[in-house]
C-alpha cells in the first residue's frame, strides 16, 4: 500500500509514517521546510502544482491530511484572535485540506482508494467549551468539508473518513496532553484500515468512538 501524509516532519505525521514504513508500506511525506519526500507548503498553490507534476503516476491508496496550525491557543476575547490569524489558519486547516485532496485525487484509485482527514474533538459543535476559537472554527470547518467530500466522492468508491487523533503529548498538544504519539498512531491506523463506503462520513476518535458532530 502506498500512503501520503501531509505534515509528515513531526507530531503525528511523523509517527504514522513511521509505523507505516515499519508494517512494510511505502510512504509519501510532506513537509513545509523540505525535511520530507515531498516539499508542500499547504498555504501556497504554487506548492499543489508543484507536488501534483512530480507523483503523476503514482497510485495514492491513503491519503491522510494530516498537516496545520494552532496559531490561537492561550488567545482571550479582550486581546487576542486577531484577523491574521484567522486567514492564516483556515488557509492551513481548511483550504490547504481541500486543495491536497483536489490535487491528488486523480491518484486516488476508485473503487477502493480511502482519505482520512486528522481534524479535531474540538470541531464539535456539540461539545462546545469555549476557547481556542479560531482552531476550533477551522476543525469544524474541515469536518464539514470532509462530511460533504465524502457524498461527492462515494459515486468514485473512495471513503473518506474524518479523526480526532487524541489529545497527543506533541509540540501542538503540549506537555499536559493525554497520550503520547505511539498509541495515538496505532489507533489511527486502525481507524483507516477500518475506513469503508459503509462508513464514510464518520467523525471517530483514534480508538474508533463516534465522536458527535
Amino acid at each position: 500500500m502506498t500512503v501520503l501524509i501531509t505534515g509528515a516532519n513531526r507530531g503525528i505525521g511523523k509517527e504514522l509514517s513511521d509505523q507505516y514504513r515499519a508494517a512494510g508500506h511505502s510512504v509519501i511525506g510532506t513537509a513545509r521546510d523540505g525535511s520530507a519526500e515531498v516539499t508542500l507548503d499547504v498555504t501556497k498553490s504554487a506548492d499543489f502544482e508543484a507536488m501534483a507534476a512530480g507523483l503523476a503516476g503514482t497510485e495514492i491508496d491513503l491519503l491522510v491530511c494530516n498537516a496545520g496550525v494552532y496559531l490561537d491557543k492561550g488567545n482571550t476575547l479582550e486581546d487576542g484572535y486577531p484577523v491574521q490569524a484567522w486567514a492564516d489558519t483556515f488557509a492551513a486547516n481548511v483550504t490547504g485540506v481541500f486543495l491536497t485532496i483536489q490535487h491528488l485525487l486523480p491518484l486516488v484509485p476508485e473503487g477502493r482508494g480511502k482519505i482520512a482527514i486528522i481534524s479535531s474533538q474540538m470541531a464539535s459543535q456539540t461539545r462546545a467549551p469555549g476557547g481556542s476559537l479560531i482552531y476550533r472554527a477551522s476543525k469544524a470547518a474541515v469536518l464539514n468539508l470532509g462530511r460533504n467530500l465524502s457524498q461527492d466522492l462515494t459515486p468514485k468508491g473512495i471513503a473518506v473518513g474524518i479523526y480526532h487523533p487524541g489529545w497527543v503529548k506533541t509540540e501542538m498538544g503540549g506537555g499536559a496532553a493525554d497520550i503520547t504519539v505511539g498509541p495515538s498512531a496505532s489507533g489511527l491506523m486502525s481507524r483507516f484500515d477500518a475506513l469503508s463506503m459503509e462508513t464514510t462520513g464518520c467523525f471517530e476518535t483514534y480508538a474508533g468512538e463516534p465522536y458527535p458532530y
